[in-house]
């Protein structure tokens, strides 16, 4: 019996290492809980308390960690949730409109969920990823405001899980 196919979740013949900005969340392994708790305020104007766990701590020094590892890339936002982190990182061209080598999406990803594991010596994030080319100045700031507003919404995300 063949194994099962994996779902294709990238645009075909697209170049995700050209430069742009792209949404990414990645899961942790059998998404566990394991990266934060949250504590939203009975208050409208008291924000959601955040509170890394060691396993958070580390993911918080990968995410930090991207820019000084690929100089071409940056993190432009990020929120570690209980059991996912949502980022939104940037692929910057080269001065004079020159072309550059870069990483790709992938790459960039894959390094930063080896690192986070060898670190916390467990494996912290279920296999691939989602991303989102983003599209515009529109699709930017919407995003922007979810990454924002996700802890808020924490009991209502679809990864919400109490264990």
């Amino acid at each position: 019996m063949d194994p099962p196919k994996r779902k294709q979740i990238r645009l075909r013949a697209y170049d995700y290492s050209a430069p742009g900005a792209y949404f990414v969340t990645i899961c942790t392994h059998n998404r566990r809980c394991i990266l934060s708790s949250i504590a939203v305020g009975a208050a409208i104007s008291r924000p959601p308390d955040v509170k890394l766990s060691g396993y958070g701590e580390i993911a918080d020094r990968a995410i930090r960690n991207i820019p000084s590892v690929y100089s071409h890339v940056s993190v432009d936002h990020f929120v570690i949730m209980p059991n996912h982190v949502h980022l939104i990182l940037r692929i910057h061209g080269g001065e004079d409109g020159r072309m550059i080598s870069a990483p790709t999406v992938s790459t960039v990803v894959g390094q930063m969920k080896r690192w986070a594991s060898k670190q916390a010596k467990t494996q912290l994030w279920q296999k691939s990823f989602h991303e989102h080319v983003i599209r515009g100045e529109e699709d930017y700031r919407q995003i922007w405001e979810y990454i924002d507003t996700n802890p808020a919404k924490w009991t209502e995300d679809r990864y919400y899980s109490e264990k």
